[in-house]
């Protein structure tokens, strides 16, 4: 029995998380919650599960939950500091990460710091501070389990190849430093390709919100629908991998594959690659990183490659699609780089969705920026934060060419 807390439980993978623990109560149990401020529906989910302790980062939305909360002996914690406070509960196991953006960083440090496994679904945390977090956890002897069907699928090829956990992202038992995925030549991130991968007649210019918030695969938020339409977010799973893996960028490829089945591929030095499978649902990859090392059984839909019948793959046009030169010069330059390609791309994405910014411009507000940082290294959360904001607000500024 794993006792987990899901930090952003309101959100598509929260929601899917506890469909997941739900059909598998031997297995799991639920302790904690939080939400930024979604009252109601945490208190819903907190009395289905027998959940006593929440959390809303909202405080006046946390102080709705109490009032709704009131006689069912549920905790209700506030703020960022309840969300942090939360995540170091000593009961639980594991802490699912899925909050939106950079406000899921301090509570997985602090679960990290608890002795929590992390189980991440969100993105920002190693693209703004992998490096730092990476090192927390191997000094913590705690995993850094992939949520993200791409990071599950790689992690599944390198099980399968017997490279286990530990060994990759902490190094050998025996404390050498040899390079525990030194048999790897290459990771190969699937993308589905957003709206506009296969579509030449599209005048970047001229996209409106709603064309690229149609997602032809995935129903997702807005911000990580626009991400999928600039191949941004296919990026910030280039410096996810290269953290969670420890394998360089340039080892690092991206292939468009249309039907979203084949979800990420290892080749290895010997010439063989390893491919992972599975229709669309983010239930499996969530089912696995919560039953890691085990596989438990689960009435999750099994691929049909017959009635499949063909899959294709083809390079990405990183001249139509900067964003991910953007991130391969950003993991180049080191530091804090990837944090401020990380807040200025937050900043440019609701610019385009409020209607203040050209499609075409999210990339170049991200280069501008970009142009005129200098890094310095990402060693702290305080680092982080401050060039987080330095990022935005340098951001908004470069927008103006733009009205």
């Amino acid at each position: 029995m794993k006792s987990i807390i899901i930090l952003g439980s309101t959100g598509s993978i929260g929601e899917n998380v506890l469909q997941v623990a739900k059909t598998l109560p031997e297995r799991m149990r639920i302790v904690g919650l939080a939400a930024r401020s979604s009252t109601e529906r945490i208190v819903e989910q907190a009395l289905e599960f027998g959940v006593k302790r929440i959390a809303l980062e909202d405080r006046a939305a946390a102080d709705k939950a109490k009032k709704l909360a009131a006689g069912h002996s549920i905790e209700v914690l506030s703020g960022a500091d309840g969300i942090a406070e939360l995540a170091g509960s000593a009961e639980a196991d594991t802490v699912v990460c899925a909050l939106v953006g950079l406000s899921g960083l301090r509570p997985v440090v602090t679960a990290i710091e608890t002795g929590h496994d992390v189980a991440l679904a969100t993105k920002e945390v190693l693209v703004a501070a992998g490096e730092m977090v990476m090192e927390m956890a191997k000094q913590h002897g705690v995993n850094i389990l992939p949520v993200d069907s791409e990071h599950s699928a790689l992690f599944q090829c390198m099980q399968a190849q017997d490279l286990s956990l530990a060994c990759i992202q902490r190094g050998r038992k025996d404390g050498t430093a040899a390079n525990c995925s030194s048999t790897i030549k290459k990771l190969v991130l699937t993308a589905s390709g957003g709206p506009f991968a296969q579509r030449d007649d599209i005048a970047f210019d001229r996209v409106t919100v709603a064309d690229a918030l149609n997602h032809p695969r995935w129903k997702m938020g807005p911000k990580v629908t626009i991400d999928s339409a600039t191949m941004m977010n296919k990026g910030f799973e280039i410096l996810e991998a290269r953290w969670l893996f420890n394998v360089p960028v340039a080892q690092i490829d991206v292939v468009v594959h249309p039907e979203s089945i084949v979800h990420s591929m290892v080749s290895f030095v010997d010439g063989s690659t390893l491919a992972q499978l599975s229709v669309p649902d983010m239930r499996l990859a969530i089912q696995y990183a919560l039953s890691w090392p085990e596989r438990y059984v689960a009435d999750l839909q099994m691929i049909d490659l017959i009635a499949q019948q063909s899959l294709t793959f083809y390079n990405p046009d990183e001249v139509r699609f900067p964003c991910l030169r953007l991130i391969r010069e950003a993991a180049e330059a080191g530091g804090t780089m990837p944090a401020v390609v990380n807040a200025a791309d937050e900043v440019a994405v609701a610019a385009f969705l409020a209607g203040k910014l050209p499609f075409s411009g999210i990339w170049r507000v991200i280069e501008d920026v970009m142009r005129v940082h200098q890094v310095v290294e990402c060693d702290s959360l305080k680092r982080v934060f401050d060039v987080d904001h330095w990022a935005r607000f340098t951001a908004e500024s470069f927008m103006d060419v733009f009205n």
